[in-house]
């Protein structure tokens, strides 16, 4: 199993088929909700995700460019074998990441309310009231890098 982190311009065609693929697995079928999936944001994020053999095994998309100074934002954390620690451990690679490579003083989140408790475990605290997005409740969560 490898970690990759590539800019989207480098993503192999494979590779961005296998990424769309599992985040429309699990965010619109799994999951049930209907929302427009290719949303204009990955040609500006780095993917992260564990791959073996072709296959993407766990992912996430972290945003660094046009957000409020001193904020980067992790989205489409998934994986796809549950119970391993692939999310945890994805997680604390782009906490890492994010730390040694750019200059942010924060890290956002838009977690979905079932996964407060994933998050709590990294160290993200909840900085808003429940919403929904596409009926799906959710909470903002940030992560402080310079404590």
């Amino acid at each position: 199993m490898n970690l990759i982190i590539k800019k989207f311009s480098e993503l192999s065609s494979d590779e961005l088929y296998e990424i769309f693929r599992v985040r429309i697995a699990v965010f619109v079928v799994e999951q049930d909700c209907s929302y427009h999936e290719l949303d204009d944001l990955d040609q500006t994020a780095y993917h992260f995700f564990y791959e073996e053999n072709g296959k993407i095994l766990a992912f996430l998309r972290l945003l660094y460019q046009n957000l409020p100074e001193g904020q980067v934002k992790i989205g489409r954390v998934l994986t796809m074998q549950r119970g391993q620690g692939l999310g945890l451990k994805i997680m604390q690679d782009a906490i890492q990441f994010t730390k040694q490579n750019l200059n942010a003083e924060y890290i956002r989140v838009e977690a979905q309310v079932s996964a407060r408790g994933f998050y709590e475990k990294l160290g993200f605290k909840q900085s808003s009231n429940e919403y929904k997005i596409d009926s799906i409740p959710h909470i903002e969560m940030i992560y402080q890098l310079n404590d």
